[in-house]
């Protein structure tokens, strides 16, 4: 019988280049939990304990704040991304 682990994108996010790429696809897709989504698998491929010494935020909130509906403060994106050795950034559509 052959097994078929489930997808987990955090386990392929071991750069900053792949990482890069990763959220900025995230950011074209239409729906807004795709990129709540993708931060949420930057964190747990980072690890979510270290993430929350580093932000201040319970681990809890932490995994509430990458749940599908939700609509996090704009600061708490901020202080997740600059933990996590990101930044955001804007560019002219195309």
């Amino acid at each position: 019988m052959t097994m078929i682990r489930e997808f987990d994108a955090s386990r392929y996010l071991d750069d900053e280049e792949t990482i890069a790429e990763y959220l900025a696809a995230s950011l074209e897709d239409p729906d807004p939990n795709a990129f709540l989504a993708a931060l949420g698998d930057v964190a747990k491929a980072r690890g979510i304990t270290q993430l929350s010494r580093d932000t201040g935020l319970r681990r809890e909130s932490l995994y509430k704040t990458f749940q599908a509906g939700r609509k996090p403060q704009f600061d708490t994106i901020q202080k997740i991304t600059k933990a996590l050795g990101l930044s955001l950034s804007i560019k002219a559509a195309e």
